[in-house]
């Protein structure tokens, strides 16, 4: 009886859940799931299925679904890298909707024309994804939406003037697409709006008025569009808000006169990359309100006022104008300022400068002026002290009390005399630049003394002489010496005894060092760039250099070397020149893939193996190479003679026709030249015309191969072909694709290398596997295998963010000389004919970044990190920003866990992604610095003004947020639900702190081993308190050396 009982119970369970039907919602659900093609992580495809539906008809298991009752209520899929072609008008059926976030995928699509229907939603974010066409006119009916995100996608046309009718947004971005055409007027009647940022399109034509009757705004970003006409005068008297960007546009003055006035409640204006006239001589007191002041890259002229009465005023820049006549002496004195940031750079200042007494001033840049005169006597507390570029004069004692500068730039003056050796000074300078002065005599033997805490010291370029001092190379701060380019004499040494040399960068070439090199060369074992060429060292090579494991780049070419290559010289090794010596023997097996430039000429004696161009075919080249350019020579002379000649002739004949006539023989000149063949650093690429075919690639759309290829876009008339080379042998999910050219012969653009460790051309590129790796506001990343087994990281830069072609080619040369362990070498890069054709290549570096190991979600790379591999990241990553800083100048700007990237078993970490803004415009640098707020990584100081500037502080800022995300295990972008509303990280730390529960900040896994490791618990604790100094305020803020310091002695 008890048997039958029990079945009837189960035959009714059956039958009640063979009733439930699924709801509308659910369907809906299940219908976008079928448009996903790539789910990395599982978190949709092995979540969302019929096995996990609630009773209720709400699917409130599934991942990223939030129920209200029986109805969805909220759809949140962000930062999942999906690869979804969507039909968005499907969740018109989810009637109960009031959220749908997805951003930060690669969802493609249009923004259906019901999405007025959707009654509920009151948050959209689709930002950063691949939607695409243009705003349907339907798009005003959407009366409930409050937050509107659409950022960082492939929109174009013009804003529909309907967008009038979303009468409760608070919040409106459409940053970061290609919208066109005129603002609509009825922007300015959404009365509830907070939040504007139409940054980074494509917008013309001039400003609508009325966004000062708009009450509750407070932030107005339209940088980075094409609005021209006058400032509009009546909106900066008026308006509530607080933030205003109008920078990047083509916006003019009106009757020579900046502004009427500014409303007191603008704090930071930013107005700098416009075409603004005038002076700032009269009026200047209308920006007493102002914090942050960017009038840069203008064309505003005459004297600096005297900046009287503006006290709030911290970050002033006016760099890049036309200023001139003396610096006011009130901006350095600091009576009534409280200015922590001044740049002035870039303009004709002149006259010199006596003292800086400012107790307030951390960052003064006063660089490319015309200032004359000795140094200043103090500098008060600046940190980081820039004057080259300059005419300053005399020596460099005056320096003697100048005791809080960190970071100094004295290149390119006119000092003169010897490098100080008096008492102990710039106790705290950890970079000091004196290149390219008229410096003379020897260095001091008390370097390590006077400057202890010194971490680069580049004096190239003068005119120094004697020896080494003795001490140099074994000071234990020192990481990059510079000497180059002077006429130092004597032997190289002494060497550290042990292996505790911290020197990354050494150049010793153009001088006059002789003898052989020490035995114990080999204890610079950090050394990862070294360059002795053009001096006259002889001798063999010490086999001890076969224990410089770091090294990548090996100049000795121009000396005097006998006997054999090192057998074993470091797998790093990308860059070798060892020419023009007398060395003997076979090139080692490990170094037989360098060309021939990098061993001949000389080294008659010198082998090449098996496989490698012979040095006879080197040889037997450069009769003809010689003799090539002797007729090229004479016959461009004797072209130039005919053309003299008939230019002459011409001119008797018909004076009138003079000019043209002179013009047509400049560009027959002009032709001529350029038959001359051009370096061979470059390579050309070619044209790819070929049917396109279907794809079995299951990581790469056709759009992602084609960038891999050739670094641009597809458009509509691009043929391609594609085969699964080899990817066939891979699952269904990691298969690779490969991009088949079939018109080699047919050239497009420039495939250009910063150095000869690799030689590549276009095509072999374009036929390499690649996988897409990730994708950010600039661009997306693959990852290329070449024939020969090499990996490369393949970057294409979106299109409109890089620079102009001259000055990318001239930014990115700069990057050649990039070498440290803690930062990824960049290679190269292409240039194609189009907009859409920018790649940047760069090392690759495997297994992955610090966020794949650390984050506790699905696809997180291996088990959790422990403590000592935590703090070891922490401390390769200060190491590699205090690189950058102080032995670079410049600031990373995009300094987040995806952009430090793990390598090998010892998981050393490597930052990238560095000094991109360098290479971008305005607009892609606004992008970048957009994104690092929606992550969680920006600064205070940028979140207020959202100015596309890099700076120094603000990396360690993101820096603090990474060693809050190393002890916490958290995302920074993750809002942390508390006892009362959501806060992000910083904020969660630091009310934890205050409340005395710091302790459970840390991760399950710190905590353990905290339980059973005092030692553990101690420097978990320090860790927390360094990090909660990099997010103090912009002013309150330490340098990258002095946490990297602090780190270093946990």
């Amino acid at each position: 009886m008890m048997n039958i009982s029990r079945l009837l119970l189960l035959s009714m369970f059956v039958l009640s859940a063979m009733g439930q039907l699924p709801s509308q919602d659910i369907m809906a659900l299940l219908e976008f799931k079928k448009g996903i093609k790539h789910d990395p992580t599982g978190f949709v495809l092995n979540s969302w299925n019929d096995e996990s539906i609630d009773f209720n008809g709400c699917p409130s298991s599934w991942n990223g679904i939030a129920c209200n009752g029986a109805n969805v209520a909220a759809v949140v899929l962000d930062n999942l890298s999906l690869s979804a072609d969507a039909d968005l008008s499907m969740f018109s059926n989810l009637t109960m909707l009031v959220k749908l976030s997805m951003a930060n995928n690669s969802i493609s699509g249009v923004l259906p024309s019901n999405i007025g229907s959707f009654k509920s939603l009151q948050f959209l974010d689709l930002s950063d994804n691949l939607l695409s066409s243009s705003l349907p006119k339907e798009f005003g009916r959407s009366v409930s939406l409050k937050n509107l995100s659409l950022a960082g996608n492939n929109f174009s046309g013009e804003v529909p003037e309907s967008i009038g009718g979303l009468i409760s947004l608070e919040s409106l971005d459409l940053s970061r697409n290609s919208f066109s055409g005129p603002l609509p007027k009825s922007l300015t009647t959404l009365n509830d709006l907070l939040y504007l940022n139409l940054s980074s399109n494509g917008f013309t034509g001039k400003i609508p008025r009325g966004f000062d009757l708009v009450p509750s705004l407070q932030v107005l970003d339209l940088h980075a569009n094409s609005f021209d006409g006058n400032l509009d005068g009546v909106f900066f008297l008026s308006t509530n808000a607080s933030y205003v960007d109008l920078s990047g546009n083509r916006l003019v003055t009106a009757s020579g006169k900046l502004l009427p006035g500014v409303s007191e409640s603008i704090k930071h204006l930013n107005l700098s990359h416009n075409q603004l006239e005038g002076s700032l001589t009269s009026g200047f007191q209308l920006f007493q309100n102002l914090k942050v002041l960017d009038l840069s890259y203008n064309q505003l002229s005459g004297e600096l006022p005297g900046f009287n009465y503006v006290y709030d005023l911290q970050v002033l820049k006016l760099s890049n104008n036309r200023f001139s006549g003396s610096l006011p002496n009130n901006l350095l004195k600091g009576d009534s300022l409280d200015l922590t940031t001044l740049d002035l750079s870039g303009n004709n200042l002149s006259g010199p400068i006596s003292a800086i007494m400012s107790t307030t001033l951390h960052t003064l840049d006063l660089s490319s002026n015309s200032l004359t005169g000795e140094l200043p006597l103090l500098t008060g507390r600046c940190v980081l002290l820039d004057l080259s570029n300059n005419q300053f004069e005399g020596n460099l004692t005056r320096w003697s009390k100048w005791e809080n500068v960190e970071y100094l730039d004295l290149s390119q003056n006119r000092f003169t005399g010897s490098f100080p050796d008096v008492a102990p000074q710039l106790l705290r300078a950890n970079h000091l630049n004196l290149s390219h002065n008229k410096l003379t005599g020897s260095l001091p033997e008390r370097i390590p003394t006077h400057y202890p805490k010194l971490g680069v010291l580049d004096i190239s370029s003068n005119s120094l002489d004697g020896p080494l001092p003795s001490t140099l190379l074994s000071m234990p701060t020192l990481e990059e010496i510079h000497l180059q380019n002077n006429g130092m004499s004597g032997n190289i040494g002494p060497l550290p005894s042990s292996s505790g040399s911290r020197i990354r960068l050494l150049d010793l070439s153009h001088n006059r060092f002789d003898g052989d090199l020490p035995s114990a060369f080999g204890s610079l074992n950090k050394l990862q760039v070294l360059n002795l060429a053009a001096n006259n060292l002889s001798g063999s090579l010490p086999s001890s250099m076969n224990e410089m494991f770091s090294l990548s780049s090996l100049d000795l070419s121009q000396n005097h070397f006998t006997g054999p290559l090192p057998s074993n010289l470091s797998s790093s090794l990308v860059a070798l020149n060892v020419s023009y010596n007398d060395l003997s023997g076979t090139v080692p097996e490990n170094l037989k893939n360098f060309p021939p430039p990098s061993f001949y000429p000389g080294n008659s004696m010198l082998i090449l193996p098996a496989g490698s161009t012979s040095a006879s075919e080197v040889s037997k080249g450069k009769p003809m190479n010689l003799l090539i350019k002797i007729v090229i020579i004479v016959s461009c002379a004797i072209a130039l003679i005919i053309l003299i000649l008939v230019a002459i002739l011409l001119f008797c004949i018909c004076k009138s026709r003079r000019r043209e006539e002179r013009s047509i023989t400049g560009k027959d000149i002009n032709r001529q030249a350029q038959t001359i063949p051009s370096g061979s650093g470059v390579v050309s690429a070619e044209d790819l015309v070929a049917s396109r075919k279907g794809s079995s690639s299951g990581i790469l759309s056709p759009d992602e191969k084609l960038a891999v290829a050739t670094g641009f876009s597809p458009s509509k008339t691009s043929n391609l072909s594609w085969s699964p080379g080899s990817g066939d042998s891979l699952p269904a999910d990691q298969q690779l694709a490969r991009l088949d050219v079939r018109s080699p012969d047919r050239l497009v653009g420039e495939l250009q290398f910063l150095d000869e460790s690799i030689k590549l051309t276009p095509e072999e590129l374009s036929r390499a596997p690649a996988e897409v790796l990730g994708r950010s506001s600039h661009g997306t990343s693959y990852r290329a295998t070449l024939d020969n087994g090499v990996f490369l990281t393949v970057k294409w830069l979106r299109e409109g963010v890089a620079k102009q072609r001259k000055e990318f080619a001239k930014e990115v040369k700069k990057f050649a000389n990039i070498r440290h362990p803690n930062v990824v070498t960049l290679r190269g890069y292409y240039w194609g004919p189009t907009q859409h054709e920018k790649l940047i290549l760069s090392d690759y570096i495997s297994p992955g970044s610090v966020a794949s190991f650390l984050y506790d979600r699905p696809g997180r790379k291996g088990p959790p990190l422990a403590w000592i591999q935590r703090l070891k990241i922490a401390v390769d990553v200060a190491r590699g920003l205090n690189y950058l800083h102080f032995d670079r100048a410049v600031p990373h700007g995009n300094l987040k866990a995806t952009n430090i990237l793990l390598e090998g078993e010892e998981l050393n970490a490597r930052v990238s992604d560095y000094c991109l803004h360098r290479l971008m415009t305005q607009a892609g640098t606004v992008e970048q610095i957009l994104d690092a707020g929606i992550l969680g990584y920006r600064a205070p100081e940028l979140a207020a003004s959202r100015k596309p500037l890099p700076s120094f502080k603000a990396d360690v800022y993101a820096f603090g947020v990474i060693l809050l995300e190393i002890l916490t295990g958290r995302c920074a972008g993750d809002v942390i639900t508390g006892e009362q509303e959501g806060v992000d990280l910083t904020d969660w730390v630091r009310l934890r702190v205050a409340e005395g529960r710091g302790a459970e900040c840390f991760d399950s896994v710190l905590a353990q081993e905290m339980g059973s490791d005092p030692v553990t618990e101690k420097g978990t604790k320090e860790v927390l308190g360094v990090a909660l100094r990099c997010i103090r305020p912009v002013s309150e803020r330490p340098g990258i050396k002095t946490i990297y310091e602090d780190l270093s002695s946990i």
